[in-house]
């Protein structure tokens, strides 16, 4: 996994593109929160992340490693890629993506897919090395289906592979003509430590045919990278827009406005970024913001405290 240049410019959490996880399975366990929060992350334009993901509850998922006995046929070789454990099943992958994997020979299908379902479990354990395994295996047995290049990108995204995620999301782009990781796409130049192609490629994209969402996402992405040359008072202008307060409550506006309440404290504005840092908590019915995280887990630390004195 590539290391981070430490030169590049401090990114702020809230301008990162919500992202969702790859379409396997929405069971797994959430991720640790601490590295990156949710709401930095981008999110898909399309039904894809609100589609229910499996019919077994959380507690019934495997974990992605330790607890389990391996038999001798589990010990798979070493060109089979990474063991999945027996208790990961195809038919917990969602629909959607079976039906995507039915262009694959039968077995194919059923081994690609657990590996995609694998590789989701393992984000969920907040185990990425794991995660970039089974998903780089599944790309080598079916490298010509859209969703395995789709949950490719996702899983390299989040891992921080931006040069490999951004290869992925141009493939997907060009196998299904979708703009649905066009915010991720973005962000990954930024990753990249490259502020000016990123607000580039935004200007190439047709705003009226992409859905709200990603309309918004995008304009996060475009304004954490002006932030990123340092132009902070043109990233501030970019975000007041009439959606930063005509939007209804929920995660467009949360987000926005967490954007907006992180650029203000860069800019030196401290009073105004709290007043918009109580806002964006307001407007986050879903807890999707970074700040709605920090304030549930300072509640849960001092309930803690609390309950051990």
């Amino acid at each position: 996994m590539q290391e981070r240049d430490k030169s590049r410019p401090d990114r702020s959490r809230a301008d990162r593109p919500k992202s969702d996880r790859p379409r396997s399975s929405g069971a797994a366990p959430d991720r640790a929160r601490s590295d990156r929060p949710k709401s930095d992350r981008p999110r898909s334009s399309g039904a894809a992340p609100d589609r229910a993901r499996s019919d077994r509850p959380k507690s019934d998922r495997p974990k992605s490693e330790g607890g389990y006995t391996r038999t001798t046929a589990d010990r798979a070789p070493v060109e089979r890629g990474p063991w999945v454990p027996e208790e990961i099943l195809f038919e917990d992958l969602d629909k959607s993506v079976r039906f995507e994997l039915h262009t694959l020979p039968e077995t194919l299908q059923e081994k690609v897919g657990r590996h995609l379902l694998a590789a989701e479990i393992a984000v969920g354990d907040d185990n990425m090395e794991l995660a970039l395994a089974h998903v780089r295996h599944a790309k080598k047995l079916a490298g010509r289906v859209a969703v395995v290049r789709e949950s490719a990108g996702v899983i390299e995204y989040l891992a921080g592979e931006y040069s490999a995620a951004l290869n992925e999301f141009r493939a997907v782009r060009r196998m299904t003509g979708s703009n649905e990781f066009v915010a991720m796409m973005a962000d990954c130049e930024r990753g990249l430590g490259r502020p000016e192609k990123a607000l580039d490629f935004v200007k190439t994209l047709p705003m009226s045919e992409l859905s709200k969402e990603t309309q918004v996402e995008l304009l996060i992405v475009a304004a954490g990278a002006r932030s990123d040359l340092g132009q902070i008072d043109a990233a501030l202008l970019m975000l007041e827009v009439p959606a930063l307060t005509k939007l209804p409550a929920g995660d467009q506006r949360a987000r926005l406005q967490e954007a907006y309440a992180q650029l203000l404290e860069k800019s030196g504005k401290v009073e105004q970024a709290a007043q918009w840092r109580a806002k964006a908590l307001k407007s986050d019915v879903n807890g999707v913001t970074a700040l709605a995280r920090e304030t549930e887990d300072s509640e849960v630390s001092v309930e803690w405290i609390g309950e051990t004195d």
